[in-house]
């Protein structure tokens, strides 16, 4: 009796804590979905749907960075990718303007394919530098292929929308499908975190040639969960290519873009789920916020660079994981040291078997 009673003593916490969090996932969607309604005017909704695609591209992003550990500072090439492939099939094909979007993000999963294979087989800084290369590249090939894709010109996209939806109104709708689009990519990270493949790809993140000698299909691991970044990517800037109705390489392909999806992701954490969306908001209006008071200069960039220092000095895993660890300190009988019982520790040597084999 006294070991059932303290088993209903552990399950008990466990239950009010995902109740609560249940509830505070609850408010906080309902609060995300009254913004249009709360906005005070048409520039303030623009400045929350640029923020809202910035969450769906940092969780995309997240898929390779949070999940496998590899950090790409060349995601702009997929969501340009996207953008362009969108924008063509429209103008070019007739296409719908939303089966574009979806045939657009097709494409780009399959290009991603080949660039996957070549450039997962560096790590750490060669794989940086390669994903920046192919983003220069995009750039160079957008530019100069002006009989396509416009040019320094840029390329004209036809809104979806009629001409009697006004600017206001077109901003909500496509807030809220940001917001969809980003509750999906978060189901679709929650779901592959928790299967056989996101515990070899957490392997992967922790030591990948110890995952390798033990059996996991390392390589193979990553393509997939690459893919399904560039996907989802290029479904976030082919959402975005619809509502801004105007595409530029140099806006398209930029390194900055990737820079942003990076900051986003380290300042909420890579580790968890809402980390890319929290990081997309703090950065997201900073980035909005310095560049409507200091117009075109480059003060914005220096801000986010100091942002970025802050957050390596003093929250390496994000603000999420470091607010969680700091509210388990001051529990009653809290720790700095994690302690892991023998359950725990069943648990933990469990999944690495299931990955092994």
């Amino acid at each position: 009796m006294p070991s059932a009673s303290r088993s209903t003593q552990r399950r008990t916490p466990g239950r009010s804590v995902l109740v609560a969090k249940v509830v505070a996932a609850a408010v906080l969607l309902g609060l995300v979905l009254a913004f249009p309604a709360l906005a005070p005017d048409a520039f303030v909704l623009s400045v929350g749907v640029v923020i809202a695609s910035y969450a769906a591209l940092a969780v995309a992003w997240n898929f390779v960075g949070g999940l496998t550990g590899y950090i790409s500072l060349g995601h702009a090439a997929y969501s340009g990718l996207g953008g362009y492939a969108t924008a063509l099939l429209v103008t070019e094909a007739g296409v719908n303007p939303w089966l574009s979007m979806f045939a657009g993000a097709v494409l780009v999963g399959v290009a991603a394919v080949p660039i996957g294979i070549a450039s997962l087989r560096v790590r750490g800084a060669s794989f940086v530098i390669v994903s920046i290369a192919l983003v220069l590249i995009l750039l160079l090939v957008a530019q100069s292929w002006a009989s396509v894709t416009g040019g320094s010109n840029g390329l004209r996209v036809p809104r979806p929308f009629g001409t009697d939806v006004l600017r206001p109104e077109q901003h909500e709708r496509f807030f809220y499908m940001f917001v969809a689009l980003t509750l999906v990519a978060l189901v679709l990270w929650w779901v592959i975190d928790r299967s056989r493949l996101g515990a070899g790809l957490k392997a992967i993140r922790e030591d990948e040639d110890k995952a390798q000698a033990l059996g996991v299909p390392t390589f193979a691991y990553k393509l997939v969960v690459f893919i399904v970044s560039a996907f989802m990517t290029a479904l976030a800037g082919g959402m975005y290519a619809l509502w801004f109705g105007s595409l530029d390489p140099i806006f398209q392909f930029s390194i900055l873009t990737g820079s942003y999806l990076v900051l986003m992701s380290l300042l909420g954490g890579v580790r968890s789920l809402l980390g890319p969306v929290v990081g997309a908001v703090i950065v997201g209006y900073a980035v909005e916020f310095f560049k409507a008071q200091y117009g075109d200069t480059q003060l914005h960039l220096v801000a986010l660079g100091v942002l970025l220092a802050l957050v390596v000095l003093f929250m390496p895993d994000g603000v999420i994981p470091w607010l969680t660890a700091l509210v388990d300190r001051f529990k009653p009988g809290g720790t700095s040291i994690r302690e892991v019982d023998a359950a725990q520790l069943a648990e933990e040597r469990k999944a690495l078997e299931e990955v092994k084999g």
